[in-house]
C-alpha cells in the first residue's frame, strides 16, 4: 500500500530523548517499510527514517525553544501540504489530533486518525460530534471511555521493534521510575514505596516547564535521600540498561493513562511493572504474569517484594506475543485496508461490521 504518516513536529521522528507519539510514529514507519509498504514520513527533517521524508521544519519544535512562538502555524503548513498530495496515497495516517478534519472531510480523503492523548477534556467534545466522519482508532479501550460515541473504527496498542530491546535474566537492584515529573505521574509515590521497602530508586525523568514549579516545590525534597538517584531526562538508547538491570518498574500513575508505553518498554527488558489500576494499565499487564496491578501503597510495598519470583523470561515472550511493532503494524494495515474498500458514507458501525 501507498500510505503517509503524519506526524507531529513537536519531536524528531524519532524523538532524541522523549516524546511518546512520535516515537511510536517512528516503530510503525519502518515497520510498514520492512513488510514491503510504500511509506510517505511527514515530519520534522531532524527525522530519521528509511521510508520517503517529507521536510516540513529545519528541527523538531521543541529543540528550538522560544524561537518558536505558534507551533500550530507549522502544523497548519503541513496540513496543506499533505492535502495537496493526498491523491498520491491509499491512505493518509494521521497523528496530530483534529487539526485535518476540516481539510480530510472536504477533500473526501482515505483518513485515519490516532489518538494518542487523553480525551476528558470537555472543550474537544463538541468538535469531535461535529466530526462525526472521521475515522478514530484509539490506543487502548480505556482510552475511549470519554468519548464512547465517537467513530471508532479499531483499538491497536502500542508495539516496540523486537530487536530494540534484549531482555536480562538476573534481577535487578533498584526500582526504576521513567517519564516525566508531573503530578499526574506520581514520581512521589514510587519514592515513598522506595523507602518502605529500602530499596533504591533511579528516576530518569524529563521535567517540562509547566512542571518546574511542582518539582521545585513538592519533588525536590524528596530525592535529597540516599535511596533516590535523580538521572534526568535519558534517550532510547539508555533504555536497556536503565530497564533492564531494574528490579522492577513503578508505574503508580493518577490519571487515566490512554496507553503507557514505558511499560511496555520494561516488558521487553524482562523486568516486571508494578502499576496503579488507572487507564490503561489493566489492558496492558497481566497480572502475577509481567507484573502486578496494585490500588494502595501498601499493595505496591508488598508488589514490589512478591516481584522477584517473576520469570522475566516469560515477560519478554509476553511482551513478543502482544506488543512488537510488527503486530501493531499488521493491525494497522488491517484497519487501512478496511477504510480503502469501504464505501466512504459507511458509519463506523457497518465499518466494523464490515471488517468482522
Amino acid at each position: 500500500m501507498r500510505i503517509a504518516q503524519v506526524a507531529p513536529l513537536y519531536e524528531s521522528v524519532p524523538p532524541k530523548l522523549y516524546g511518546g507519539t512520535e516515537r511510536v510514529v517512528s516503530y510503525l514507519t519502518e515497520e510498514l517499510v520492512r513488510q514491503g509498504h510504500d511509506v510517505t514520513l511527514f515530519a520534522s527533517a531532524d527525522s530519521e527514517t528509511k521510508a520517503d521524508l517529507r521536510r516540513i521544519c529545519e528541527r523538531a519544535l521543541r529543540l528550538q525553544g522560544k524561537t518558536i512562538i505558534d507551533p500550530i502555524a507549522h502544523h497548519m503548513r503541513m496540513v496543506e501540504i499533505v492535502a495537496q498530495e493526498a491523491s498520491e496515497f491509499d491512505i493518509v495516517h494521521f497523528h496530530i489530533d483534529y487539526l485535518h478534519f476540516p481539510v480530510a472531510r472536504r477533500q473526501w480523503l482515505s483518513a485515519l486518525t490516532t489518538l494518542h492523548g487523553h480525551l476528558d477534556i470537555p472543550d474537544i467534545h463538541p468538535l469531535f460530534r461535529e466530526f462525526p466522519d472521521m475515522n478514530l482508532v484509539s490506543i487502548s479501550d480505556a482510552q475511549r471511555k470519554p468519548m464512547k460515541w465517537a467513530n471508532w473504527v479499531g483499538t491497536v496498542h502500542h508495539g516496540i521493534p523486537e530487536n530494540l530491546y534484549t531482555a536480562k535474566e538476573q534481577q535487578g537492584k533498584y526500582l526504576a521510575f521513567l517519564g516525566r515529573i508531573s503530578p499526574e505521574k506520581r514520581v512521589d509515590r514510587a519514592i515513598e514505596v522506595a523507602k518502605r521497602v529500602g530499596m533504591p530508586i533511579k528516576i530518569a525523568a524529563k521535567i517540562d516547564l509547566a512542571d518546574r514549579e511542582y518539582f521545585e516545590t513538592k519533588i525536590r525534597h524528596l530525592i535529597d535521600d540516599p535511596l533516590v538517584e535523580f538521572i534526568g531526562e535519558i534517550g532510547e538508547h539508555e533504555k536497556n540498561e536503565f530497564l533492564g538491570n531494574a528490579y522492577a518498574l513503578l508505574f503508580l500513575i493518577d490519571w487515566e493513562e490512554p496507553f503507557g508505553l514505558v511499560m511496555t518498554e520494561a516488558m521487553a527488558c524482562g523486568t516486571p511493572v508494578i502499576a496503579w489500576r488507572r487507564g490503561s494499565v489493566p489492558e496492558i499487564i497481566d497480572r502475577e504474569v509481567t507484573g502486578q496491578i496494585v490500588e494502595s501503597l501498601d499493595e505496591a510495598v508488598r508488589a514490589v517484594e512478591e516481584a522477584g519470583a517473576m520469570d522475566r523470561r516469560l515477560i519478554r515472550h509476553v511482551f513478543e506475543e502482544r506488543f512488537s511493532a510488527a503486530r501493531m503494524a499488521r493491525d494497522y494495515v488491517n484497519i487501512y485496508r478496511k477504510i480503502k474498500d469501504s464505501d466512504p458514507d459507511l458509519t463506523a458501525g457497518e465499518l466494523l461490521s464490515t471488517a468482522a
